[in-house]
Order: C-alpha cells, then structure tokens, then sequence
C-alpha cells in the first residue's frame, strides 16, 4: 500500500486546484475520480453549458435582421452543436491529462501526482478504499481533501429519466432541438437554460417561476432586466406558479400549473428540464469510518481552514460545493489552493467569500460582485447607488448593442467605499473582476476616478457610473432619468431618501 503526502477524493476545481498546487510543494499527491476527469468544473458544469451558451450567443448574432447584413441559408444542429461542445470539453480534460502524465513521475520531478479512476470510501482517517473496474485497492496518505462537489436536487414529485424528464446532467442525451420545454426552477442555470435554448430559435421555452421574479436574490431592477430580456427572446416565464401535475401522453407531457391569484393553466411540452439547485456529493465516501458527521442538509462543515475539525489535530479537509459556501467555480478552487498552502505552507490571509464575482450567462451577460441594495439593507448599512445605462456609452453604440447597465453602490457614511456591483452587456463578465479587485483594495472612489479609461471601451460606463456620485457625469440625470440615476439609502429610512 503506497503512502501519499496528500489524497485528494475528485478532480474538480476544487480538487485539481489543491493537487496542483501541493505539486508547487514538492508533495506526492494521489487524486481520486470516480467519473469524468475535471468533475463537473468540466462535462455537465460550466465548460460544457458555457460552451452551448457561446454558441447559442453566437448564433443569435448570426441570425439578428438589425445590423445591416442578414444570413440566409442558417441552420443549426443540435448533435453538431453536442459535438462542438465535447471537444471543449475534451480539450481541456487532455490538458489536464496531459499535465498528470508529465508529473507520474516521482524520479524527475520534486512532486508527483498518481491518477486513480474509481470510487474512493474511508477506512480510516488516513486510509482510503478505491473501487475501480480493476478491482479494489487502498491507498495511505497524511492527509486527505474531501472536493466531491455536487449533484443535481431532485424533484421531490418528479422521476428524472434524462429523457423526457431531465436535469443539468442530462442535457447532452439530447438527439434533438426539442420542439417544446419547460424549465422548473428560475435561478441562475434555469435562466442560463432558457436563455441558451431561446438563443437558437428552435425551441419554445417556458420557464416556471414560483415567486413573483426570477433570481429572487438579486435587487428588483436586476432581476426585472433579466426577466425582460428572457421574454423579449421569447422566453413564457410563468411567474407565481407552482406545478400540479405532469401527465405522460403519447408523444408527450401535459403539465399542470396552479398560480397564485386562483387559475390554473395547461401546458404541453415535449420535456421538462429540473433546475432547483444541487445537493452536497458525499454519498458513499462513508464518512463515520474517518469520525466524519454532514450536516443535516449533507454538507460538511469546515473551520476558516477549510478543516473538518480543529486543524492543529485534523487530517481532513473539505473544498468546494460539498462545503456548503457559494457554489462557484471559483469558491472551490481558492479553497483548494488554501488547503494546501495551510497545510505545507504559509498562510497570511484568510478567505473572504463576500467578494467572490458571480458570471450569469444570460441575454446579455450580468455580473455581480459584493453586496447589493437587499444585502445592505438587511444588515442595515447605508449606501448610495448610481445606475448608468449601456446606451449611453459609445462602445457599446458603436457595437450596436447598447442593452445593458452599469449599477454600483458605495458607503453612504463619508468614506466612500464601492461596496459592490452589478453589471450587464458586452463585456460584463471581463470587467467585473477590476471592481472586485477596488473593493478587496477599500479604495476610495475620488482615488478610482484619477484613471483615465481609453476610449471607446465598454469600461467607461464605469468611470461614468462612479462620477455621478459626485455629479460629474458627462451625462446628466436630468436629461436622462431613465437612463441614470443615483438613490441614497440609510437603516432610519423605510423608503429611498433621494432620487437625483
């Protein structure tokens, strides 16, 4: 039985972040995958769907009337576009092969990594069991990362078969454009779905909202601009509605929705995609052999070392969705390279997940970073916010695509700290990471204002956004109401005290 600085149970981002970065120590690390290597940071994760999102996003262009030139002759095929999207897939999974196979060895490098394909248990808290299709082994080591992930929430009233009835696992089983569906669930991969399959044009997509808004957690104007957009691309949203019923026809399924003011309505797809959320992955690693207990809900709960008790005397460490903290690419990832460098290194800073950016891969994109207006009304903090509107930036009017905003909330106590943003349109998911950055600094926001941006780029709007707090706007909001704004909120008022 060989014995490891360091096993790592799945190679997700989580996973493959802490085993390479324990290779940055010298370490021999055995990193366990019971399916597809990279986890589902790669096929069924946001690889795969981004990928089908960019196509989606690319053909809309293609096929859009209002630019001056028109296609004739498009067409798209939903195997060709499967196909497009496992050689992304595949691309990356062999680059991470690849990177495996050059650190096999322990004789040529300081680290070594060992690839295992199978199922990993606990025996103890140092001994692990793989079940692979060669039979059965255990492994040793000093210390092990549990970064398992997540899977798809079951439907509590809904068999998935991945055929008629699917989730995000299921969407490459797909043969065919279907001609009909409806999305159960209205966060973040409910809407990335439905924009991606209103994108190609082939689908009539209707996408079951159970309040009165999609992504909930987001301030009202966000979330109103996200709805808007997914109708105005021929989404049917169907706000305040809760599922009766699915009855199984022929050919097809008759689905049952009961809304909030009284009415029923009947709708007939040809499938169902489920979308309420993921589930902590920890089934089957029998986690009392190592002294391990979830919580109630599956998740693990970690310290600010990401260990699964006090980390003096703990061997055992958890990274990722299984945690419990955002379910982000992202999250995961730093939290794999934290592990390591706690363990084998030197920390200096703890992990902070207020800031983490969040990408939503709508029509157009939205990014969003730190607080909003609900989060800082909640823990009563006072902030202003300015609104400035993609329409009046010259790179986005030059690029004919002027759909979008710029909305950014700073301190309202004289200190003038950016607090958070949200953005959406051309390059939202680029830029939002120069506003992380500002707010992980605490610059204040007369400082930010002493860059000078090039022009045209879609980043003055920014520079805009952030100059109407102190009225400099080249654009004024009173030529312009609906376009720009700036609101004030303090915990004395019920109600926004401002409305420049």
């Amino acid at each position: 039985m060989k014995q490891f600085d360091l096993a790592v149970i799945g190679s997700g981002p989580g996973g493959l972040a802490a085993t390479m970065r324990a290779l940055d120590f010298g370490k021999s690390v055995c990193i366990i995958e019971a399916g597809h290597l990279g986890g589902n940071g790669i096929i069924n994760g946001p690889l795969t769907s981004k990928t089908m999102w960019e196509l989606s996003a690319d053909y809309a262009v293609a096929a859009a009337v209002d630019r001056g030139y028109r296609a004739s002759g498009l067409q798209v095929d939903y195997n060709l576009v499967k196909k497009t999207v496992m050689q992304a897939a595949k691309t990356k999974q062999n680059q991470i092969l690849s990177q495996i196979e050059t650190f096999s060895d322990d004789d040529k490098h300081p680290g070594s990594i060992t690839y295992k394909q199978g199922f990993a248990r606990f025996l103890d808290r140092h001994t692990l069991e793989i079940k692979g299709k060669d039979g059965i082994e255990e492994v040793k080591a000093d210390y092990i990362i549990i970064a398992t992930g997540s899977v798809p929430r079951p439907h509590p009233d809904l068999v998935i078969d991945q055929k008629q009835i699917l989730d995000s696992d299921g969407i490459l089983n797909l043969e065919s454009f279907p001609e009909r569906m409806m999305i159960i669930g209205s966060g973040i991969i409910g809407c990335e779905f439905a924009t991606i399959f209103s994108n190609f044009g082939q689908t009539e997509v209707h996408l079951l909202d159970r309040t009165h808004r999609v992504i909930p957690f987001e301030d009202d104007d966000v979330s109103d601009f996200v709805s808007i957009n997914l109708e105005k691309n021929g989404v049917i949203i169907h706000h305040t509605a809760t599922l009766r019923t699915v009855r199984k026809k022929s050919n097809y399924l008759e689905i049952v929705l009961d809304y909030d003011d009284g009415h029923s309505s009947v709708v007939e797809v040809d499938i169902i995609l489920i979308s309420i959320g993921r589930d902590p992955n920890t089934a089957g690693l029998s986690l009392e052999n190592a002294g391990i207990e979830a919580t109630s809900k599956g998740f693990l709960k970690i310290n600010e070392e990401c260990a699964l008790s006090n980390f003096g005397d703990c061997n055992i460490f958890a990274a990722g969705d299984v945690t419990g903290q955002k379910q982000l690419y992202g999250v995961a990832e730093e939290q794999g390279r934290f592990i390591v460098e706690a363990i084998f290194g030197q920390t200096n800073y703890q992990l902070d997940y207020s800031h983490m950016p969040t990408l939503m891969f709508f029509k157009p994109e939205l990014a969003a970073v730190g607080a909003n207006e609900k989060m800082l009304r909640s823990k009563g903090i006072p902030y202003k916010a300015a609104y400035y509107s993609n329409e009046l930036v010259n790179r986005t009017i030059a690029m004919r695509n002027t759909n979008g905003f710029v909305k950014i909330m700073v301190s309202n106590d004289g200190s003038d700290r950016i607090l958070g943003m949200r953005a959406a349109g051309p390059q939202a998911s680029a830029f939002i990471v120069s506003i992380a950055y500002l707010i992980n600094s605490d610059i204040k926001v007369q400082e930010v204002l002493q860059s000078i941006h090039p022009h045209p780029s879609v980043t003055e709007g920014i520079q805009e956004c952030l100059r109407m707090f102190y009225n400099q706007s080249i654009f004024k909001p009173q030529a312009f109401p609906n376009l720009i704004k700036v609101t004030e909120w303090k915990p004395s008022d019920d109600q926004v005290i401002s409305d420049n």
